[in-house]
């Protein structure tokens, strides 16, 4: 039996003092690119997009093991909450039914 193990993570936070969108690339930017090119996920802004100050990106895990995707997702929390440019506000995980294709 093939499973597939799938979670997202959803994370808020507050970029204080950022005063234009540029500001917000530049802190958003490194983010972005380190979760996905450390952990081999996705991950996007999903939200608040033209807010100077606020982002909610969600990341996506998928492994053939639910122990390996929640680790991977802890990691990507321990992360992301490294950034001290940043304030979190939530973070919250919603894993996606398995998939079974046999």
């Amino acid at each position: 039996m093939a499973e597939i193990f799938c979670c997202a993570l959803r994370v808020e936070f507050l970029i204080p003092g950022c005063t234009n969108l540029k500001a917000k690339r530049a802190v958003l930017r490194p983010i972005l690119e380190g979760v996905r090119n450390r952990f081999h996920v996705s991950a996007s802004e999903v939200d608040h997009q033209d807010v100077w100050s606020r982002s909610v990106i969600a990341v996506a895990a998928v492994s053939g093991s639910e122990r390996v995707t929640g680790e991977v997702l802890d990691e990507v929390e321990r992360f992301i909450w490294s950034w001290t440019e940043i304030e979190v506000v939530t973070c919250r995980r919603a894993w996606i039914d398995t998939l079974d294709f046999d």
